[in-house]
Formats: C-alpha cells, structure tokens, sequence
C-alpha cells in the first residue's frame, strides 16, 4: 500500500434479507463456496432465509463479508457460515463478524462454530477454544 492509498470503510450491519446472488458471490470470492450447495438455488434462498441472524460487511455498497447464523438468541447460536472475499481477508473482518454475532445474542448463550479444514488455523489465531465434546449426528444409522 503505498503512502496515499486509503483503508476502505468497512460498514457492518445485520441485513437479514441478504439475496441469494450477493451471498453465493462471496462464498465463491471467500473459497467457502467449496462446502456450500451453491449451484442450488432454492436451497441457498432457504438458507438464507431460515437464518435467525445474518451479519455483513461492506465496503463502498459491495459485500465482502458474511456471518450467517441458526440461532434462538438466549441458549445457543451455531455460526454456520462466516466468509470473507480473499481480497480482504488477514484484515480482522472475520474476527469481527464473529464478534458482532457475539455481541447480538443474549447473556450467556453459548456461541460455536464447525471449522472447514483449511480454516483452523484462523480459529486458532483468533483465540478461539477447541470443543472436544462435538459430534457429528448427519449419518446417525436409523433405528432398529
């Protein structure tokens, strides 16, 4: 960056009627769009809109960060998308959409996340704790 370049404005806001278009864009530009059904329409539209909290960032109008969350607002809040285009990454706005989820939800509502692999290692560095009690109950056989 050189001397007269400026920092953008990042503006963050929840923007609960975010489309389809702007989040599949960004979850392509962030490389989420690996783990996403992006090429299903409608399943990304009820994403979208069954969603107890979407949070954004912007800057200049453009969408360059999301934290889509599934929540009750009191116990728990399952932070099931965070994206950020590259372009932006390593500048705290990640960290900040997390905190920013955080902050919406009630006294004491427990607050996680799953980790896409490659991802870890940002969880880490943002000081987040590893839970060594979660499980996976996707493939839970059927009952006998």
């Amino acid at each position: 960056m050189t001397a007269n370049a400026t920092v953008p404005v990042i503006h963050y806001a929840v923007e609960p009627d975010l489309t389809a278009d702007a989040f599949i864009d960004v979850l392509h530009r962030s490389g989420l769009a690996e783990r996403r059904p992006v090429a299903d329409r409608p399943r990304v539209e009820a994403m979208l809109r069954n969603a107890g909290l979407i949070i954004t960032a912007r800057v200049d109008g453009a969408l360059i960060g999301v934290a889509r969350s599934i929540t009750d607002f009191v116990y728990c809040c399952y932070l099931s998308d965070l994206a950020v285009d590259r372009a932006y990454q390593g500048q705290g706005i990640g960290k900040e959409l997390m905190r920013r989820t955080r902050d919406a939800m009630g006294e004491g509502t427990m607050c996680l996340l799953l980790s896409a692999p490659k991802a870890i290692s940002f969880y880490e560095d943002a000081g987040l704790k590893r839970h060594e009690q979660a499980f996976l109950f996707t493939d839970l056989p059927p009952a006998s």
